[in-house]
């Protein structure tokens, strides 16, 4: 469909005389993406997350008021968190930006006794290799001040903080188990030295989830991430958001006290 025709009927759902339902306004952005960015596949009329006004209002106020463009995304990690609940460990992130997804594990994690660990350098990415390559970020990208980060998460006092590169001070967490663990570093090393530590640590039914597996800006984290599970029981399961996600087997090592 030519642009014009797009915006026509764009025009035409909008404003013709009973043609202002919602789905009317989906058909018609959809239309108008179609005949802009064809590559681009827009998803099912009607999903209900969308709908989760809480979420979207915490979103807003925690995340950005003018970018939705990581909501699925929280979204997911959300739910993710949720079903990890009832496992034994506590909670990770490694790569916390401003904090945003810690606050969204931290509301879910609140009051039922576990710890969540923040692993950053709060100086930005570190330098991309060679098995980066094609990566759309520099060294610094993605810098927030541990500050920022402490007065974002400052109702939590379950909350502990470990300031270095990875995998610096993984050693200061090594007798403890895990339930959820969130890898966001973007690069091969930092995310293969990151699930390589945690695997072990990971309980039966804990969740490993990588934001960056399935984005092609950042391709290291996808490498780390097959390269690391090509002789382990779990397979990485590449969500359509972007992320990738693995379950512990219960065949997996885990020797280590539950802390």
């Amino acid at each position: 469909m030519k642009i014009s025709n797009a915006i026509k009927f764009f025009i035409d759902a909008f404003f013709r005389k009973g043609e202002r339902s919602e789905f009317a306004k989906y058909i018609s952005i959809k239309k108008i993406s179609e005949a802009l960015y064809p590559k681009y596949k827009f998803s099912s009329f009607g999903r209900i997350f969308l709908e989760d006004s809480n979420f979207v209002e915490n979103y807003k106020k925690n995340v950005s008021t003018l970018d939705y463009s990581s909501l699925d995304r929280r979204y997911t990690l959300d739910q993710f968190v949720k079903q990890a609940l009832p496992v034994a460990g506590d909670t990770a992130e490694c790569g916390v930006f401003n904090g945003a997804s810690s606050l969204l594990i931290c509301n879910r994690i609140d009051g039922i006794g576990k710890l969540h660990h923040v692993f950053d350098s709060f100086e930005g990415i570190s330098a991309p290799t060679a098995e980066d390559a094609g990566c759309a970020w520099q060294r610094g990208a993605f810098s927030c001040s541990e500050m920022r980060v402490r007065e974002n998460l400052c109702a939590y006092e379950f909350v502990r903080y470990y300031k270095g590169w990875i995998p610096e001070r993984f050693g200061e967490v090594q007798d403890r188990m895990f339930s959820f663990v969130h890898v966001d570093v973007d690069l091969y090393r930092p995310t293969l030295d990151a699930i390589a530590f945690f695997y072990d640590r990971m309980s039966p039914g804990g969740i490993m989830l990588c934001d960056d597996y399935g984005l092609i800006q950042a391709p290291g984290a996808k490498k780390a991430m097959d390269d690391f599970y090509t002789d382990k029981t779990e397979d990485v399961i590449c969500l359509t958001t972007g992320q990738g996600m693995v379950i512990k087997s219960s065949h997996g090592s885990s020797t280590l006290r539950l802390g």
